[in-house]
């Protein structure tokens, strides 16, 4: 599984083989298990389809760093449209971006001022705002860039992050964002990193998330548990159950086209679901992650392809 699973993360650097399915019919089947479709509209009628089942959802528009000012500007219109969509089809959801898709590479402050500007456009419209994480060289200014935005007074609570299990630095991360009160989704991580900076066995990587799930459902702020792993389900459950912690305190979070049924049983449970919808074009490195996260997929998106 290793193996796949670096051949995946490989795979999704590969510019000709993007280029090749991005604009083929072939790979938009393909793509279509884990991505709601190519247009905010597709994402819409998702997203209206996933609040009918009792879900919340997160909108994702995908892409990732940009070349340009211009084009991170494009990409931040989207964003700023799915909020207007969202608060005019009284929609349950929030959104969730990239930095590098705002210009994280080009320029910090670039990044920092749009994302600035979507935080007041998700205040002023009840919203929120999700800032995702992306490799480890980011976490930090990612984290930076957060912490200033939340600490205005009209921004607070309006704006969140992403921590990474995997990473030997999330503890001290948790706890910093608890005592500056901003919401957290913690996952797994998705990105290859050196064991320089996380753990490379799963083993330690699952400790962690339960350990840090621990800290989270501690604190007096909602956070989010992004997982399809049902030992750190269980672990958060149990955890909840023996602290009084009523599911009210907290949401998990799941991708879109994965583990369906597990979504469908946690909401009959009576805990908080909301599912990770992303759309758009540029569906191909977040697709590969998926593959790479869980090799398990690939053999389920075949047999559908040979049926």
């Amino acid at each position: 599984m290793p193996i796949l699973r670096s051949a995946f993360i490989a795979l999704s650097r590969n510019r000709a083989i993007r280029r090749f399915s991005e604009h083929s019919r072939a790979g938009t089947k393909l793509s279509s298990r884990f991505v709601a479709g190519l247009t905010i509209e597709d994402a819409l009628r998702t997203t209206e389809a996933v609040n009918r089942q009792g879900m919340h959802a997160t909108l994702d528009s995908l892409g990732e760093s940009v070349t340009s000012p211009d084009q991170a500007h494009k990409a931040a219109e989207i964003y700023h449209r799915l909020l207007d969509e969202i608060a005019a089809h009284k929609l349950d959801s929030n959104i969730s971006v990239k930095l590098t898709q705002m210009g994280l590479e080009l320029d910090p402050a670039l990044a920092e001022s749009i994302a600035e500007k979507l935080a007041e456009h998700a205040a002023a419209t009840g919203n929120f705002l999700r800032i995702d994480m992306e490799d480890s060289s980011l976490t930090q200014v990612t984290l930076d860039i957060v912490r200033r935005l939340h600490a205005r007074p009209d921004l607070r609570g309006h704006i969140g992050i992403v921590i990474q299990s995997y990473l030997y630095r999330s503890k001290d991360d948790i706890a910093q964002l608890i005592a500056e009160g901003i919401r957290v989704r913690l996952c797994k991580g998705a990105y290859k990193e050196s064991e320089s900076v996380a753990f490379p066995k799963k083993s330690d990587v699952d400790a962690n998330y339960v350990a840090l799930s621990g800290m989270l459902l501690s604190s007096p702020i909602y956070h989010g548990l992004a997982t399809h792993d049902e030992a750190m389900i269980a672990a958060a459950k149990a955890y909840a159950r023996q602290h009084n912690i009523t599911p009210e305190h907290f949401e998990f979070q799941m991708l879109y086209g994965v583990r369906r049924d597990l979504q469908r049983k946690l909401v009959a449970e009576g805990y908080n679901v909301r599912v990770y919808v992303p759309f758009g074009t540029e569906w191909y490195p977040y697709f590969m992650r998926r593959l790479a996260e869980r090799p398990a997929n690939a053999l389920f998106i075949l047999k559908n392809l040979l049926r």
